[in-house]
Parts: C-alpha cells; sequence; structure tokens
C-alpha cells in the first residue's frame, strides 16, 4: 500500500465512527460519480459511430467553419 493511503487509513481510524461514516458516504458518492461520468463516456463513444453520418455532409460543411 502507498504511502500516502497508509496516513489517510491512520487518520481515518483516528476518527470517531460518525465521522467515519461520513467519510465512507463521501468515498460512496465519489465511486458514483465516477460510474456515471463512464457510462456517459461509453454512451459517446458508442453513438459517434453513427452520428458521424449524420453531421459529416457536404450540406453542413457552412458550419465547420464558424
Amino acid at each position: 500500500m502507498s504511502p500516502d493511503k497508509q496516513s489517510l487509513i491512520q487518520k481515518i481510524e483516528s476518527l470517531p465512527d460518525e465521522k467515519v461514516a461520513e467519510i465512507e458516504d463521501f468515498v460512496d458518492f465519489i465511486a458514483s460519480r465516477q460510474r456515471a461520468r463512464s457510462l456517459v463516456r461509453a454512451a459517446m463513444q458508442a453513438s459517434e459511430a453513427s452520428l458521424a453520418r449524420i453531421w459529416d455532409n457536404p450540406e453542413d460543411d457552412v458550419y465547420n467553419v464558424l
């Protein structure tokens, strides 16, 4: 385990139980937000190829210079 993680664990262990629960909630929130962002990125990548046919056409080339 890296020294930074060990230091963080020691700090968490020194806190009262209710503060540890608060930290756990925050860590869960961060993990949830990361999963949501990963899903959005995956959806964007999955739709990119199909939308490219719609976006890349000669009629819309005028918008490329804006």
